[in-house]
């Protein structure tokens, strides 16, 4: 068998929580609007003498991510100081947590594929760097907003399921309403780390065997980018490797006006970042009612929801449209029990579903307006037998090579003259009736 390559994928995604404070400190949380600096403190700047204190909103929601997530919550956990020093750190580590995370061992599924989920969890996040020209410029507002990390197995082979995957969880994070997501705004970061594996037979794709070097492609803010920069890495390490060269263990970024990835540091390991326990914060010890209450706020996800409105009789491809936005999904399930109030209709879901989803009927208006346009929009059309007979007539006459060609079997040609006929009609017939009018007329 020719050698073969397959791509090894894991994903670091970085997901900024809104709440009003920041991780450790009462610093309002406000980046984007606020003045440069403005939103700081000791405790956020890391002045000597400071001491942190955990937001527990941050930690009650990252619990709440990793039980959507289908994650073993820890009941102990703790924090940790992560060691390494940048300009947008200002204290020369980061609070973050590793040996016991808040969250391990879940997974993910949609469209009958299933991605593991290593860990979930809590940390702060850095400030921002500003580069004009030949200088670099910090704002510190960002600098302590809390901040998860959920970081997946190396479940993934290719691009386009990275990209599914990370769409759907941007959806349930919505869903959740612990964070906005914005990748415009950088409130939702991706980091794919790249390698590739050289198989000969079946034996070696399911070894469980990984590559001797991984490459991360840092802060990414659109599923788009994500996507090409896998595929740029990959074809690199497969022309690597075609020359019998390992590729670089690094971090890189990617430039999307370029369309490649650039080298930016050598890659850390675990050990170089020399983690320690956070002296200054306990660990934390959760009872089983404390997270059974923060189960019970867990909504019903995007993909629960697909499955419950195929079982109502909506058809797949409209049941994943709806649940792609919270708010769609709740005005359609509010229209839907609006509507039969009102209609005599047994199975409306499919056509309201259908409305919305193809904006026949605006989804801005309130529910009883939405349902009073489609009481009229679905209200059946009183034909004029006389009229129509006689139209139909006129049709079949003008039209005699196409009654010719359906008589001779070729009866997908009907379709046009319906068409005829309801143009004619100016819509004022019911589409079935005209159908069958031309079908008895035609084999008179």
């Amino acid at each position: 068998m020719d050698t073969k390559y397959i791509p090894v994928i894991g994903l670091e995604i970085h997901v900024e929580l809104k709440t009003e404070s920041g991780m450790f400190c009462q610093c309002k949380i406000n980046q984007f609007e606020a003045h440069p600096n403005s939103h700081v403190c000791p405790v956020c700047l890391g002045l000597p003498g400071a001491l942190p204190v955990a937001n527990k909103k941050a930690i009650e929601w990252t619990i709440k991510i990793g039980q959507a997530l289908h994650c073993t919550i820890n009941r102990h956990t703790k924090f940790d100081r992560k060691h390494y020093s940048y300009p947008d750190l200002p204290k020369g580590y980061q609070i973050s947590q590793y040996d016991k995370p808040i969250a391990i061992s879940g997974h993910l599924d949609f469209e009958k594929k299933s991605f593991r989920i290593h860990r979930v969890h809590l940390e702060e996040d850095t400030g921002k760097l500003i580069h004009r020209g030949n200088d670099t410029f910090i704002d510190f507002n960002r600098s302590g907003t809390p901040l998860v990390e959920i970081v997946t197995e190396p479940d993934f082979e290719s691009s386009e399921d990275v990209k599914m995957f990370l769409e759907e969880l941007h959806t349930i994070i919505r869903y959740l309403d612990v964070s906005d997501a914005d990748m415009e705004k950088g409130t939702m970061r991706m980091e794919p780390n790249i390698s590739v594996k050289r198989v000969t037979c079946n034996a070696d794709r399911f070894d469980g065997k990984l590559p001797n070097y991984k490459v991360e492609v840092k802060n990414i803010n659109s599923f788009n980018f994500v996507k090409r920069a896998i595929d740029f890495e990959v074809k690199r390490h497969i022309d690597l490797l075609e020359q019998g060269k390992t590729p670089v263990q690094e971090t890189r970024g990617w430039n999307s006006e370029k369309n490649v990835t650039y080298s930016q540091r050598i890659k850390e390991e675990a050990h170089d970042y020399r983690y320690f326990p956070e002296p200054d914060i306990p660990p934390f010890t959760f009872s089983e009612e404390y997270l059974e209450n923060i189960a019970k706020s867990v909504p019903e996800l995007p993909m629960q929801r697909v499955k419950r409105y195929e079982k109502m009789g909506i058809k797949h491809s409209d049941a994943y449209i709806l649940t792609r936005s919270k708010e769609l999904c709740y005005y359609f399930e509010t229209v839907l029990a609006e509507a039969k109030k009102e209609s005599k209709e047994l199975a409306i879901e499919q056509k309201i579903a259908s409305i919305i989803i193809n904006k026949r009927i605006s989804s801005t208006i309130s529910s009883k307006e939405f349902v009073m346009k489609f009481l009229e929009l679905t209200k059946p059309v009183e034909t004029d037998i006389t009229l129509l007979n006689s139209i139909v007539t006129s049709t079949l006459d003008a039209n005699s090579k196409v009654v010719t060609e359906y008589k001779s079997g070729k009866q997908t040609v009907i379709m046009f003259l319906v068409g005829q006929v309801m143009k004619q009609m100016k819509g004022k017939a019911d589409a079935s009736i005209v159908r069958k009018a031309l079908e008895r007329k035609m084999i008179e």
